[in-house]
């Protein structure tokens, strides 16, 4: 079975596509495929898709929308393994999606990662930029994007979101240490203007900037994030931000420090997934 939820949901079973275009049906999928190979309690089922208040019949309902994803796998196994009972099974308490050793960009993306996160304190930093870079290019898109999230749903693509945003910010350090900071401007341009109060990716922008020779366009991004801190969260920048900006203040560009990884202080600075 091969398994793609970064980005529109995407699940073959012997080549053939076993996802319904009914949207609970695709919901159930969504989060037996996301858990692939693991009990999915039913209680996570009906939560996801009625929330706090399930109707009476919450459980045959969802009998049913699994008898309904039984049968896409029965027409994929038509000439392939023989038994939708045995990739989608019945275990006490949950249901359970059997991947058969197929592929699944989730479980690639966290491999990958993790080889990149393992590079970076190795300091092989060409090596973690190339890796952490094939691990975003997994993504297609927001996780589940074309899934009607329910509350399982949601807390796992504010998971998966924040892993990525994790390996972005890696990627991003190993290329500024790779002197790569001119190619890096137009990305983060984009990326302060999407989060807003992420200190790190502002401070690794300061830094391509300040590299680059825009030293006063490298202390406005500060001051704009300062400003953004103070009205919207009523927070001033953290220390080792303000650093920064006193060292761009009073450094050359090629003798401005490199900003360490933040300890997870500072404002949407989210930790490092390992």
């Amino acid at each position: 079975m091969d398994i793609d939820v970064l980005g529109a949901l995407a699940v073959r079973e012997n080549g053939v596509s076993i996802t319904p275009t009914a949207p609970k049906p695709r919901q159930v999928l969504a989060l037996l495929a996301l858990r692939a190979d693991q009990v999915v309690p039913v209680a996570a089922l009906i939560e996801e898709l009625w929330g706090n208040s399930p109707p009476r019949s919450a459980r045959t309902t969802l009998q049913t929308y699994v008898l309904q994803l039984r049968e896409l796998i029965a027409q994929a196994l038509e000439h392939g393994r023989s038994g939708a009972k045995d990739v989608l099974m019945t275990l006490p308490g949950g249901y359970l999606l059997v991947s058969g050793g197929g592929s699944s960009d989730v479980r690639e993306f966290e491999r990958l990662a993790g080889e990149g996160y393992r590079a970076m304190d190795q300091g092989a930093f060409a090596e973690a930029a190339r890796t952490l870079a094939g691990a975003l290019q997994l993504w297609t898109g927001a996780a589940f994007a074309d899934v009607q999230a329910g509350a399982q749903l949601a807390m796992e693509t504010r998971r998966l979101e924040e892993s990525r945003l994790c390996a972005l910010d890696q990627r991003i350090e190993a290329d500024l240490r790779l002197g790569r900071h001119r190619e890096l401007l137009p990305e983060l341009t984009v990326l302060t203007s999407r989060y807003r109060t992420h200190e790190n990716l502002h401070a690794q922008f300061m830094l391509a900037l300040h590299r680059s020779g825009r030293r006063s366009e490298s202390l406005s991004v500060y001051h704009q994030l300062r400003a953004t801190l103070v009205n919207d969260l009523g927070l001033e920048p953290s220390p080792r931000l303000r650093r920064l900006q006193h060292s761009i203040q009073t450094a050359a560009p090629e003798t401005a420090a490199m900003p360490a990884p933040f300890d997870g202080a500072g404002p949407a600075a989210p930790a490092r997934a390992r």
